[in-house]
């Protein structure tokens, strides 16, 4: 008995440990059939039911409102991107409508500042800092301060156009979204750590803190560059209160503004016959800074009784033109500005480097108004490659897309002393945008639509106009090929008057005492010639 008991306690005891065996292989199997999914757990989990901190369900993406806000960013990531792509194309092409009277640069500057936070927004999306929204915060209000600055100077608002208005308002929304994105994200990822892991997570690992390092930096970078923005706005907006010292005038279907000045009264001979007024081409830079001093002279010295001159799109007081822009365009423009003036022939044209081209061009288009022609140092039609080069090109496009960042004037006006006037019209100002984009527009269409423009009016120059030219020295014993087409420059009409060669004179023949000696006397000369 006491061995039958013994024998059934003993099976008993050994039975029910392997059926626990059995069962635990069996769920085992069961757990490996199973394929992983969307809700298998990557990490073990807690005793206390929340997940552990690290676990990539953990995530703000769970919300659909963070969601929202990262599609919502790409869509506006992928607006500004092709306005972006609109606006480097007007730069060379004026697509309908959307022409600014400014040189545009600005506008591209501002977008290129709205892609670029944007991108940065997408990137550290879910890496939410307090460094990177007190970055957006101070971009914001620099971007909010300069769209004030432009709506608010009448001057800035008219060269900038809707545009540059659009584009600065769009530049301040995004910063202003890139700041409400990030708190969302921030809310977003606390939402869900205390939902799914009990508390808000305070630890950042190594990868997160080099995001939070890099995007940080990125900023600081992008707010030097938006206070530079601001600064060159304000040193714009101080320029904009100097008055020109003639009048604007609208041109090429109101399109734009050309500024035109003449000095003295209209006079008359014993005849009654009306004196001719010299109407004066600048070379390479704003007349106001080159020729003003020697002509004003020679009107001083009762050498010519009356002269007018005006600048080209770009330069000084004057708007920029829509691109392309030839040199003859350039001239049916002041042919206009001077009708609306009320300004008449006879003219006595004087033009001084690559100006030779634009009043050889109006020359030929008002040829029973023209009573001499001076060319000082004149730039030959065949020499216009020397300025349409694609690499000069290149060189003035790049000048032209940092020029908005004004470094080079901001350090002239804060440590060098430079005012208004060497900005608009002055020693500085090549550095402004507008004349680099005149410049880019001359170099874009130099080789083609100015050459056949400058080639027609050969053809068309009437034969007895009397000619002047005056050569620099220095330039035509330094480049021979100068020297062979100041000699052609002496045969586009049969009648010269004389062709001098002023020794030691600069490509700016007026800067020495026998230079503008010259200049002067030759001056009156044409405007006594029958």
């Amino acid at each position: 008995m006491v061995s039958l008991w013994g024998s059934k306690n003993g099976d008993g005891q050994h039975n029910e440990p392997d059926n626990a065996n059995d069962e635990e292989n069996s769920q085992h199997q069961s757990r490996q059939s199973r394929d992983a999914d969307e809700r298998t757990r990557l990490l073990p989990p807690r005793g206390d039911g929340y997940l552990d901190p690290d676990d990539p369900a953990v995530s703000p993406y769970n919300l659909f409102t963070v969601r929202a806000v990262r599609y919502v960013c790409v869509l506006f990531l992928i607006i500004s991107f092709l306005w972006w792509v609109l606006l480097l194309v007007s730069i060379f092409v004026s697509p309908p409508m959307m022409h600014s009277r400014g040189s545009g640069f600005f506008d591209f500057s501002f977008t290129t500042l709205t892609v670029g936070n944007l991108l940065i927004g997408l990137l550290f999306f879910s890496i939410p800092s307090k460094a990177m929204e007190i970055s957006s915060l101070v971009i914001a209000g620099l971007l909010l301060l300069d769209m004030i600055i432009v709506l608010a100077v009448q001057r800035l608002r008219s060269e900038e156009g809707w545009v540059g208005i659009a584009s600065v308002i769009w530049a301040t929304a995004m910063a202003l979204y890139n700041v409400m994105s990030d708190r969302v994200v921030a809310w977003g990822k606390q939402e869900e750590e205390e939902r799914l892991t009990g508390r808000k997570e305070t630890r950042r690992t190594l990868r997160e803190w080099c995001a939070v390092l890099t995007a940080t930096v990125i900023m600081i970078v992008m707010i030097v560059i938006t206070l530079f923005l601001t600064a060159t706005l304000i040193l714009r907006s101080r320029d904009a209160s100097l008055k020109p010292p003639g009048e604007r005038y609208y041109v090429d279907g109101d399109k734009y503004k050309l500024h035109l000045a003449c000095v003295g009264d209209v006079t008359f001979d014993a005849h009654h016959k009306k004196n001719p007024t010299v109407l004066v081409e600048a070379g390479e830079y704003p007349f106001e800074d080159t020729m003003d001093d020697w002509i004003y002279g020679a009107y001083q010295n009762g050498t010519i009784g009356r002269y007018c001159y005006y600048d080209r799109p770009g330069f000084a007081w004057s708007d920029n033109a829509p691109s392309p822009h030839s040199a003859g365009m350039t001239s049916d423009a002041l042919s206009e500005a001077l009708a609306k003036a009320g300004e008449e022939g006879p003219w006595v044209l004087v033009s001084a480097g690559v100006g030779s081209i634009y009043s050889r061009i109006f020359s030929s288009r008002h040829v029973r108004d023209i009573h001499g022609l001076l060319l000082i140092d004149g730039l030959h039609e065949d020499l216009l490659h020397r300025i349409g080069s694609p690499r000069r090109g290149f060189v003035l496009w790049g000048r032209g897309i940092i020029s908005p960042l004004g470094y080079d004037r901001l350090f002239g006006a804060i440590f060098k002393g430079r005012t208004r006037e060497d900005r608009v019209y002055g020693k500085s100002a090549y550095q402004a945008g507008k004349f680099i984009k005149a410049k880019l527009q001359e170099n874009l269409v130099a080789n083609s639509l100015t050459k056949n423009e400058v080639s027609q009016a050969r053809n068309i120059q009437t034969p007895n106009t009397p000619l002047v030219v005056v050569s620099s020295g220095i330039e035509v014993r330094r480049d021979k090929e100068w020297e062979r087409k100041q000699e052609d420059l002496t045969k586009i009409t049969d009648n010269l008057l004389s062709w001098d060669v002023v020794n030691r004179a600069p490509h700016r023949v007026w800067l020495t005492l026998e230079g503008r000696t010259i200049l002067e006397k030759r001056l009156g000369e044409l405007v006594q010639a029958k």
